[in-house]
């Protein structure tokens, strides 16, 4: 996976830009519904879960490790199905996709950056994003009904705009150091 992430920036530019939209929409209403919430969430769900598997896929042939791409992003458009076919979800299991999504993408960020940091400085920008995700993620699963709509649209609101501002520096970051790397934009097959 890490060296998919080092070949394609854009990869976490995407899934950064869709975080970002997804953030300020969600902070943007703050009359916002839980019906909306939950449509909101799964469309970012689908959408970043789509680039994950996206790049995994395609990269499968040239990173040994592109399942764990492949497994996040299964995970997260899972997620955003669950959402999508019943967006009257209670407000419990809202709530508990969320958190499950957030935490299992924050683990594998944290992985990824671990693995990377050899050859890119910005890494620690992934693992704050992947803490980010951890911190929404066992908030949201250890008070799940402690949230209104309001707080919880605003609380997904500033977890989404900050991981993605993170994803979208750091994807910078990837691409200078791939145009540095005199054209090869990955390491060595096999070092990542």
């Amino acid at each position: 996976m890490s060296e998919t992430v080092l070949r394609h920036w854009w990869l976490l530019a995407l899934r950064g830009a869709i975080a970002i939209v997804f953030g300020v929409l969600a902070i943007a209403w703050p009359a916002i519904t839980l019906l909306t919430l939950a449509t909101l969430f799964a469309a970012f769900a689908l959408l970043a879960g789509a680039v994950w598997t996206f790049g995994a896929v395609a990269n499968r042939a040239e990173d040994r490790r592109w399942w764990v791409m492949l497994v996040l992003g299964l995970f997260s458009m899972g997620a955003g199905v669950l959402a999508a076919l019943d967006p009257a979800l209670t407000t419990l299991a809202l709530v508990l996709v969320m958190g499950a999504n957030a935490l299992v993408s924050g683990v594998i960020d944290i992985v990824v950056a671990v693995r990377v940091r050899r050859f890119l400085k910005g890494e620690w920008l992934l693992a704050l994003s992947g803490i980010v995700a951890i911190v929404f993620g066992v908030v949201v699963l250890l008070f799940p009904a402690g949230a209104g709509a309001l707080a919880l649209a605003v609380m997904t609101g500033f977890y989404a705009l900050i991981t993605g501002v993170l994803l979208m520096v750091l994807a910078w970051q990837v691409r200078a150091w791939s145009r540095l790397s005199g054209g090869r934009s990955s390491p060595p097959a096999g070092a990542a």
